[in-house]
């Protein structure tokens, strides 16, 4: 991989310097009808036979001009020709032009908007369609992303004002709500979760190679399911720019805390590895019983554990009908941390390891297939394919030092110290297909529809635990662990998840005129969700203690031998399996109007949605093993959206609506998941839906096609708030529960986007020198809910979730503060530079509620609130243009190396003075790699 690396490095500083062209791009519209776009007009370099025809969506690109001035002449079969002179072109950037067309008379150039832009994906565009939207919406394009280094959707969504991520379970949260409060889309259709632990997929699996741009929707719109509280995340794919594209690229580097001595000759992974070629896992159809004797238990040593990248990105329009687009990669990276954990029980330690270690490998496989066909100018059919193969293997240990502590595990007289190691290898393998059209029935009427198939599985198919006990003076004693019987153990975990969902509306424009118009959208959406979940554990256990003993931590897997299980010296412990199976139903109609009387837009909806969980289970812990639960959801929701130009560069916007939170399939299947740390979480079948009032308010002032500044507050109302909780009892599992009777979020966000330094212009008029553009945001954020009692309709006691004096608390999740920068510094040249520097902030956030341990001694036996600490990333990349085709890009990540902290509040009975102490630590280091890429 290294040879590879150095190998391109050294043809990009052989290769020579070449001038880079540049494009024009834009919009044609049609005024003769309420400037709809206008597919198949013809647009010519004056004096030249270089052109094109607009596409369905009016929109058109001429590529690989030469930097200059040049007269563009627009025409349409029945329509006044357009000519517009002395159109500048700069080097390696597109001068957009946007063209009303008429047939009655001729077009005025100060109706001609002149902006230089980038692609569809820039900064310009996507600020454009924020300035005219109804909704409160804040996108982001892949050429932002690309430039400040981002390379997957979920650190792209942190770049948007109130948007914010967990390091300790990669959550995101939009203005502080986290997972269960949020919707994911993709070109506006439900994409499925890949994680048992998760409503939303992990949005990290998507490259931004394969997007066009993120969307974060704040305020809430009847076209959308009504499952969100703080909005919707929209992905959209990659679609062809031009006529073709055809590149590669390359990168490679390496994790500071990978390279540390001891660390890069020493990387740990599971023998699983060995049967995953690429990040394909395949067990050669054995067992979970099998695999204890047929496949090792001691971790193997990684070779040059670097990190890659490729990528191939290649598309053709054919016939001015039919375009195609695919991209295709495939990385891998390693990371490597230590820190502590420790587990508190009613303030008493239970678990203590003051040297837990990871180490991680990741391999990702992606592929992208979009086609778009114009079957004429009134009918647009879309496809668009994405496969993901993502394989994630951990190594866990603590313990190794020898001052590792099992609670209940020896006693303290025996001298031993217990050591942990947990592999865990899970794959997911995501197949998302989609096919979308447009049809325009009249010139005021417009069918859209749009079909979805979507296919999950997420498994852990070979997890390894061992827990032993050891004697640190003598390390070559080693007793396998004698509490319960399963810390010796082999498990899997299968999840496969099938759904279809899809849409049709229809457009009417009733007024089309051009100081107002008038629409009305009416729609139905369908979604059908189906989950098959199995657990199988296999324990080992020795005939009697010390029976038989491992020679070393090190070496463990050299009694797990057939002889042994033969001889009757070990044994197998077998559990049936724990299964469940979810459905959910969304059947839902909807009715918007539209109404735009000159500065003002008025937008109303009412939305009509049932939902319908059904969730069947046979687990261990739940009494009698077999059970369900149905959860039935029938609700109107409506929504208002009221936007008011001030003049053409300021807008105000108030949105009001109301949704719901709908409990998960993990959330109410009390199914129990143990973490690496041997923390428990399981489902609570009497978890309902939450019900959510959102409020908006925003200002916005755009200086320029490409800046913008605002301001927003909003403000949330949550009946019968989710959040995870310790359960009450003595096992310390963490639970779902409706834990409170309201929750409220008040919220302010600031956002700009600027140009600090414009390059100047030299004597052909085009941009020379050096520029700097700084993009901010920072949200505030106070947040509350109140910690109930339960009692039962005579007012019996049941249970609380208040301790020590506590009535209220923040919502799990929510950061108080939330900071993102971006610092950009570009030159402009033949060549062009870019720098730019990333920062991120997220203060102390709560990871899980606290509760009573013993419900009738709140105030003394309890559970504190466990935080995660606020951290600073820091991000660094640079770009350099070496001709036309080559671009070199070195790019750091997370350079500040933080310490990842979670802590909670302790108060020993023995002392009664509380101290905050850091229940689990980590750092993961800066990756630093160098890119490069080739353009044919």
């Amino acid at each position: 991989m290294r040879t590879l690396i150095f190998g391109f490095i050294a043809l990009t500083c052989l290769s020579l310097s070449g001038q880079s062209t540049g494009s024009i791009a834009g919009t044609i519209t049609d005024r003769e009808y309420n400037d709809d776009p206008l597919p198949f007009a013809n647009i010519l370099i004056k004096g030249t036979t270089t052109g094109t025809t607009s596409d369905f969506d009016g929109l058109y690109e001429i590529d690989g001009l030469d930097p200059g001035s040049y007269t563009v002449v627009f025409s349409y079969l029945g329509y006044e020709t357009v000519e517009i002179p002395e159109v500048v072109v700069e080097a390696g950037k597109v001068t957009q032009i946007n063209v009303p067309m008429s047939a009655s008379e001729g077009v005025a150039l100060d109706e001609v908007v002149v902006t230089t832009v980038a692609r569809k994906d820039s900064e310009v565009a996507l600020l454009l369609d924020q300035k005219s939207a109804v909704l409160i919406r804040e996108s982001i394009g892949a050429q932002q992303l690309g430039r400040i280094g981002v390379s997957d959707v979920a650190t792209a969504t942190t770049k948007i004002s109130g948007v914010s991520a967990s390091e300790a379970s990669g959550d995101i949260y939009i203005r502080g709500l986290g997972d269960r409060y949020l919707s994911t889309t993709l070109n506006g259709l439900p994409v499925p979760s890949d994680d048992v632990e998760r409503k939303n997929i992990d949005l990290g699996l998507f490259p931004t190679r394969v997007i066009q741009n993120v969307s974060v929707g704040k305020t809430y719109s009847v076209q959308n399911t009504a499952d969100q509280s703080s909005g919707t995340v929209n992905i959209a794919t990659r679609e062809l720019v031009g006529s073709t594209e055809l590149a590669v690229g390359v990168q490679g580097g390496v994790n500071t805390n990978v390279a540390a001595g001891g660390v890069y000759d020493d990387f740990r992974t599971s023998p699983a590895s060995a049967n995953a070629p690429g990040g394909f896992y395949d067990n050669n159809g054995r067992t979970v019983q099998q695999l204890v004797t047929q496949q090792g238990w001691n971790t193997r040593t990684e070779e040059n554990p670097m990190d890659y990248r490729v990528n191939l990105v290649a598309g053709k329009k054919f016939a001015d009908r039919l375009s195609v687009l695919f991209t295709g990669s495939q990385s891998r990276s390693y990371d490597y941390g230590q820190g502590i954990f420790y587990q508190y029980r009613s303030n008493f330690v239970d678990d203590t390891i003051t040297d837990a270690t990871n180490w991680r490998k990741r391999e990702v496989t992606s592929g992208l297939l979009d086609l778009v066909y114009f079957a004429n100018e009134n009918n647009k059919i879309k496809s668009s394919t994405i496969f993901l193969n993502t394989f994630t293997e951990e190594i866990y240990e603590g313990g190794r030092n020898g001052e590792g502590f099992i609670f209940e595990e020896t006693d303290l007289d025996e001298g031993l110290a217990q050591f942990v190691r947990d592999q865990n290898i899970k794959q997911t393998q995501i197949l998302i297909t989609q096919l979308l059209g447009s049809h325009k029935i009249t010139q005021k009427n417009t069918i859209q529809w749009a079909l979805g198939y979507n296919r999950v599985n997420a498994d852990e198919p070979n997890r390894i635990r061992n827990e032993v006990n050891f004697d640190p003076q003598n390390p070559s004693f080693v007793q396998l662990g004698r509490t319960g019987g399963f810390q010796q153990r082999k498990s899997s975990q299968l999840i496969e998840d099938n759904e279809y969902n899809g849409y049709i509306k229809d457009i009417i424009d009733i007024i089309q005129e051009e100081d107002k118009s008038f629409r009305v959208e009416l729609g139905l959406n369908y979604r059908n969700k189906e989950r098959d979940f199995e657990s199988i554990f296999v324990g080992v256990e020795e005939r009697t203690t010390n029976a038989i003993n491992p020679p070393s931590i090190d070496n463990l897997g050299s009694i797990f031998q057939q002889s042994n299980f033969d001889s009757g010296v070990l044994e197998f412990n077998l559990l049936q399996p724990d299964l469940y199976t979810g459905e959910l139903e969304s059947k839902a109609a909807f009715a918007d109007i539209n109404l735009r009387i000159k500065k003002w837009n008025f937008n109303a909806g009412m939305r009509f949605q049932q939902d319908n969980i059904d969730v069947g289970f046979d687990v261990g812990n739940f009494p009698g093993r077999v059970g369900e639960t149905n959860k039935e959801y029938s609700n109107l929701y409506p929504s208002a959206n009221i936007r008011y130009a001030l003049d053409d560069k300021n807008t105000l916007r108030l949105a009001v609506s109301s949704t719901i939170t709908l409990p998960e399939f993990k959330e109410i299947a009390p199914f129990e998941y143990v973490s690496q740390v041997g923390q428990v979480t399981r489902g609570n079948p009497d978890l309902e839906a939450s019900r959510n009032l959102n409020y908006d308010l925003k200002w916005e002032y755009f200086p320029s096609a490409g800046e913008v500044i605002s301001f927003a507050a909003f403000y949330k109302d949550i009946s019968d708030p989710i959040n995870r909780v310790q359960d009450r009892g003595s096992a310390g599992v963490f639970s779902y529960f409706n834990s409170g009777d309201k929750a409220e979020v008040f919220g302010l966000e600031a956002e700009a986007k600027v140009d600090l330094i414009t390059p100047p212009e030299n004597s052909e008029g085009l941009r020379e020198g050096g520029g700097l553009g700084l993009v901010f945001n920072a949200s505030r954020m106070w947040h509350k809910q109140d910690l109930k009692e339960v009692r039962d309709a005579d007012g019996n006691f049941i249970r609380t979730f208040q301790y020590k004096g506590l009535t209220e608390e923040g919502l799990q999740g929510a950061s108080d503060w939330i900071f993102n920068a971006s610092l950009t510094y570009t030159y402009e040249s033949e060549n062009p530079f870019t720098a730019t520097l990333t920062g991120n902030y997220a203060s102390d956030k709560i990871f899980s509620l606290g509760a009573p341990e013993i419900q009738s001694q709140a105030d003394t036996f309890y559970n504190d609130a466990i935080v995660e600490n606020g951290f600073v990333v820091l991000d660094a990349v640079l770009t350099k243009e070496l001709g036309e085709h080559w671009r070199f890009r070195l790019i750091g990540r997370n350079l500040l190396t933080p310490t990842i902290e979670r802590t909670q509040l302790v108060r020993p009975s023995t002392t009664n003075i509380e101290t905050n102490e850091v229940v689990r630590s980590y750092t993961s280091g800066a990756q630093i790699s160098l890119g490069l890429n080739y353009r044919f």
